[in-house]
């Protein structure tokens, strides 16, 4: 299986977990019981013991220490371990948001030859079809609802969401809800689906700051003394700038790829390009000693301009 194929797998399966989590008592906070639901488990800091006097304050102070404060640094100090290590993986390999990113770009692209409704040029060896259109509009506007009623499950439970909108029997205040969580959803995948992944998102920005801490990081490394071939990159369709989902040019420096969510795609399309010249490619992922030469000669560079 190719590292995109697995990809894929890991976003579906990542995807269809997202989905499913409330209606499987994964992982929901239920807003009429104030309870928190943890791998089909009740999950409980013992207050409700406290106060029925059944935990002494040593008791539920040791319990919110074990099972609330350490379990939630321990969550994010993985996290930004794994950050720290090999950058924005959850959002390249996990996020469902980022899935949606890629697809909707896909449909975009075969609709109007563009990645964004905002760009001014079209992607290169890209004849537009306008039968995408109402695909594209159409898939936003699903997901756009999915995310809404799956947000809302999250919070309150999953039959009773369901059952209220099969039976048309929403409470006004869900309904609003699901109104303007739709609206919200659906226009930030239709406009914004970039801008949101670059400026907007604070899991991928603490990510990107863990990553750039780190020298050694997993990174995407440029052959500079082979840069003249470059300029010939064919099919123009596969230039690795063309291929990256977060619009950013892999060849730039590490400080200017800060939201590189590493998937891969730029070091796919440089290595198809060059295949068909009978060369290496010029991109190759680094890490490590490799990752921290190509920092420092970034920074050389730099201190080399006028």
């Amino acid at each position: 299986m190719s590292l995109q194929a697995r990809r894929r797998a890991l976003q579906l399966g990542f995807f269809a977990l997202f989905l499913s989590a409330p209606a499987l008592n994964l992982l929901r906070f239920d807003l009429h019981e104030a309870q928190l639901w943890v791998l089909g488990l009740r999950w409980s800091l013992g207050i409700d013991a406290f106060r029925a006097g059944q935990l002494s304050a040593n008791e539920v102070a040791l319990s919110i220490l074990l099972r609330g404060i350490v379990p939630a640094l321990a969550l994010i100090v993985g996290f930004l371990w794994v950050a720290y290590r090999w950058g924005r993986l959850y959002c390249g390999w996990l996020c469902p948001h980022f899935s949606l990113v890629e697809g909707l770009n896909a449909l975009l692209v075969r609709a109007s030859g563009k990645l964004s409704l905002w760009d001014r040029q079209s992607q290169p060896g890209v004849r537009p079809q306008a039968r995408y259109w109402p695909v594209f509009v159409g898939t936003a506007l699903f997901f756009g609802f999915a995310w809404s009623i799956t947000l809302l499950t999250y919070l309150l439970p999953p039959a009773e969401i369901w059952g209220g909108l099969w039976r048309g029997t929403l409470t006004p205040n869900q309904t609003r809800f699901l109104l303007i969580a739709w609206a919200v959803f659906s226009a930030e995948l239709l406009f914004a689906r970039h801008l949101f992944c670059r400026f907007g998102c604070a899991v991928g920005f603490f990510q990107s700051l863990a990553w750039m801490a780190n020298r050694r990081a997993l990174v995407v490394g440029f052959a500079r003394a082979r840069a003249a071939e470059c300029r010939d990159c064919s099919p123009a369709q596969d230039a690795c700038e063309n291929a990256c989902p977060m619009r950013l040019r892999p060849r730039n420096l590490k400080r200017l790829m800060f939201s590189c969510v590493q998937c891969g795609q730029c070091l796919q399309a440089c290595d198809r390009s060059h295949a068909q010249r009978g060369a290496s490619p010029t991109l190759v992922w680094t890490v490590g000693a490799d990752a921290l030469r190509e920092t420092l000669r970034h920074n050389v560079s730099q201190k080399g301009k006028p």
